[in-house]
């Protein structure tokens, strides 16, 4: 059963990954960036490099039009995880990423996604995107 406690550290925690992201990807804040993820953080994806440098150095890499919009967060004790697209990274589709964040003690530790590409309408067989309610034009 869910305790109030509960939802208010699910709600903190959804809000943290979320400013998180938006430091990193968004605003290009490297500085604030690495005071919310832990100096012991532990990266799963295999394109990026380990630890909280691996993904610092990775958008560094990128171009500065990358831009990263989250859609829906869904947050259970510890996890995070966030449904988002990536644009602007240089690559011929946006990626639509499932993203599973560990918190501990107000800091992400611990990371794991999950990538695809983003249909077009003519490549969605369900004729609906696989982001939001529209597709990108």
């Amino acid at each position: 059963m869910r305790t109030e406690t509960s939802q208010i550290t699910e709600a903190t925690n959804r809000a943290l990954v979320s400013k998180a992201f938006d430091t990193l990807f968004n605003k290009r804040d490297y500085v604030a960036a690495a005071r919310l993820w832990s100096t012991d953080y532990i990266q799963h994806s295999a394109h990026i490099g380990p630890g909280r440098d691996g993904l610092i150095d990775l958008i560094k890499g990128t171009p500065a039009t990358l831009k990263y919009e989250p859609g829906t967060t869904v947050a259970e004790g510890d996890f995070v995880i966030v449904h988002g697209r990536s644009s602007g990274h240089g690559l011929a589709a946006n990626w639509i990423v499932g993203d599973i964040v560990r918190v501990k003690d107000g800091l992400l530790v611990e990371h794991w996604d999950v990538i695809g590409g983003e249909a077009t309408p003519e490549l969605s067989k369900s004729g609906l995107p696989v982001f939001g309610n529209k597709f990108t034009a």
